[in-house]
This record gives C-alpha cells, sequence and structure tokens, in this order.
C-alpha cells in the first residue's frame, strides 16, 4: 500500500499541472487503510465483499477512525512535496536560462577580439605562448557585455535556490517526510484499535 502512496507523490512532483494532489493521494491510502484494518482487526474473519469495501471508504472520512493521524500526514507530505516540486522547477527554469545564453550570437566585436587574442602571436610564430589573464579578461567583459544585464537578476535567483535548499534539507525535507509515513500509520491503526467500539457501533 506504501507503495501507491510513494507513487502517487512522486507523479504530483513531476507534473506541473496535475489532478492527483498530496491530499488525494494520502486519503485513498487511508480509505484502503480503513478496509484492511476493519476486516482483519476490528472485525477480524470478515470475509471480503466488494460492496463492504467500497462502503468502508466511502464513509471512512465520516467515521473518521483515524483521528488526525491522516491530515497530519498530509499537511506533513503537501509541505515537503511543495519545497521538492519549486525547487525542480527553479532548477529547470536555471537550465533553460543557461541554454538560452550559450547560443547567444557573437557580435562582431567580439569575434574579432577572439581572434586577435587566440591567433595574433602565430603571425610572429609564438604559436606555444598563450594570452596573458588580463587580456583574457578584458575579451570575456567585452563579449559578455550583452548578458551582464542578468547578473542582478541571477545572484537573486541563486538566492532563492540556496534559500528552497535550506527548506528541502531541513523544516520540508521530503527524505523525513516520507520516513515518517510509518509512524503516521502505526499512530492511526493504534487510534482505530483504541476506537475500536465505536467503529464497530456505526
Amino acid at each position: 500500500r506504501g507503495g501507491i502512496v510513494n507513487s502517487q507523490l512522486h507523479h504530483y512532483q513531476k507534473q506541473d499541472t496535475s489532478n492527483t494532489s498530496v491530499d488525494a493521494a494520502v486519503y485513498r491510502f487511508y480509505d484502503d487503510l480503513f478496509m484492511l484494518v476493519y476486516n482483519h482487526i476490528i472485525r477480524p474473519g470478515t470475509l471480503e465483499d466488494s460492496d463492504l469495501s467500497e462502503c468502508l471508504r466511502a464513509t471512512r472520512q465520516d467515521v473518521n477512525p483515524f483521528g488526525s493521524h491522516a491530515q497530519a500526514m498530509v499537511e506533513e507530505l503537501a509541505g515537503a512535496m511543495e519545497a521538492a516540486r519549486t525547487l525542480t522547477r527553479a532548477f529547470s527554469m536555471g537550465e533553460n536560462l543557461m541554454n538560452i545564453t550559450e547560443v547567444a550570437p557573437l557580435t562582431n566585436e567580439c569575434a574579432r577580439a577572439l581572434l586577435k587574442m587566440q591567433y595574433c602571436p602565430h603571425c610572429q610564430g609564438l604559436t606555444l605562448i598563450r594570452p596573458c589573464p588580463e587580456f583574457c579578461l578584458n575579451v570575456m567583459r567585452g563579449c559578455l557585455a550583452n548578458v551582464a544585464e542578468i547578473d542582478m537578476p541571477w545572484r537573486q535567483y541563486v538566492a532563492i535556490l540556496e534559500d528552497l535548499t535550506h527548506k528541502v534539507a531541513g523544516e520540508h525535507s521530503l527524505e523525513l517526510a516520507l520516513l515518517g509515513v510509518k509512524s503516521h500509520v502505526s499512530e492511526a491503526i493504534l487510534h482505530a484499535l483504541q476506537q475500536e467500539a465505536r467503529i464497530s457501533a456505526t
């Protein structure tokens, strides 16, 4: 059952627009879990019946056998998934921007400066002499003048990435949220056992 949740959450993370939500994935999981808990723990030996199974799934939220544990799991996973999804989008945006700058055409002035920097010593037979670092730096500054205007937005973008990375690794750690699923499920089942009399009478 946990594999179903992980599959749906992975789908949620990868899609830009998707009908699959963390809430829906988790609640579907708890709908199925209620059926299993009812048939094997609360009323063990209950024969598998499609009508009963559908009834249990449909009434799970009304009966609320798991208390607040389902909602707690939703909130924890949703925060982690949204942070991871935002970070994924940010990386994609950065990749697109880098691709644009890579194919930016060279100006005539830049092309001449590069040619001069690379081959002028050859005219004097100095094929092993490399241009001095200061000359290279000046040429690069001239060639990159057209994209210099993105310097400040790029720095801001990097700062946002750093902030998102800290969140994904800290308070919204997807790994920690997924590791916590087992604990949430165990506590939910324990809560259902404590509510056995009420659930059986429903």
